[in-house]
């Protein structure tokens, strides 16, 4: 039996399936990327089943109740840290909603999540995103035998944009002159605009040699074999299947370290222009990470000066001959 001060309830508490009907609405009016919403959704669902087992109601919960969540989520289900940081980071904002209606008087989640999950992760910074080397990135391109999926990784290495945002991205997207790409807004980004080499732009351009002579109306630059934008399972699908081709990923291990995915391309380009000697703000800038203050460094960043360097500092791979690169 789970035991411990509720949280104190307004006078008028609409049903739970009304609270998270309205909670859903209101994550749409703030702007949230669809994806969490239906992640926040969901972490919420199986959250109130457990509460139903309990004898709560969502209204009701204290911070025993998130203890036990997160009991239930290491220890039965066998989470990691990371997963059980999204399903609090869920319902923390399930409950300042609340909050802000006047439905309950506090958070229950935030002072869980203070003191136990920063705990856990300690105990998960063992296990490290899987790291090649320039020259590993290089052969594992050069296995590529498909022109797609070759310029797809290339287009990941090389620029360290995010699965939806190279899903996004269009043909009429691509300056060619200038060699850069204009991204589609996202809540995550803050710069759009990321660059690409020479090489990059060749592995592209094969690729699109090829995509010209497919029956498809889309204006997506990467397409599947029916001629539909490629999406987020699609782009999992294809690098995990050439990275196990070439020894970089093993589907069988549960080690997070043995795993080679398209977020590990954002964080080879991450490390290798940071060992390259680029500044920590131009990597940033690159990145499109979210910036933290209205007037930052980043409003003071030369764009010609970042281009330069990054043409300087990310890594060749010579996937094809290089003649000039700037």
């Amino acid at each position: 039996m789970i035991r411990g001060s509720h949280v104190e309830v307004g006078p008028s508490v609409a049903s739970t399936t009304d609270l998270i009907a309205d909670f859903e609405d209101d994550c749409q009016l703030q702007g949230m990327a669809p994806r969490s919403i239906v992640g926040y959704i969901s972490h919420l669902r199986i959250f109130e089943s457990l509460l139903n087992e309990w004898g709560v109601d969502l209204v009701q919960v204290d911070r025993n109740h998130v203890r036990e969540l997160i009991r239930y989520l290491r220890e039965v289900k066998k989470l990691h840290a990371k997963t059980i940081g999204h399903y609090l980071t869920g319902l923390s904002s399930f409950y300042n909603y609340l909050v802000y209606e006047g439905i309950v008087s506090v958070n229950p989640v935030l002072p869980v999540r203070k003191r136990y999950l920063t705990r856990y992760k300690k105990v998960d910074r063992t296990a490290e995103r899987k790291l090649i080397s320039v020259e590993e990135m290089a052969g594992f391109i050069k296995s590529i035998m498909d022109p797609r999926d070759k310029a797809v990784v290339m287009l990941l290495a090389k620029t360290g944009i995010r699965r939806n945002e190279l899903i996004d991205i269009d043909e009429e997207d691509i300056n060619w002159n200038g060699r850069s790409i204009l991204l589609k807004p996202k809540p995550k980004r803050s710069n759009r605009q990321v660059y690409f080499d020479k090489e990059t732009a060749d592995v592209i351009r094969d690729w699109l040699d090829r995509r010209s002579r497919m029956d498809t109306t889309s204006k997506a630059l990467f397409i599947g074999l029916r001629g539909e934008r490629l999406n987020r399972s699609g782009i999992t699908t294809l690098v995990t299947k050439w990275a196990t081709y070439y020894g970089l990923h093993d589907p069988s291990s549960k080690q997070i370290e043995d795993h080679f995915t398209p977020h590990c391309c954002r964080h080879w380009i991450t490390t290798h222009l940071r060992r390259a000697g680029m500044s920590r703000e131009f990597i940033q800038e690159l990145r499109g990470d979210a910036r933290r203050e209205a007037i930052d460094v980043y409003d003071h960043i030369d764009i010609g000066e970042l281009r330069r360097e990054y043409l300087d500092k990310i890594p060749k791979l010579t996937v094809f001959p290089i003649i000039n690169d700037r």
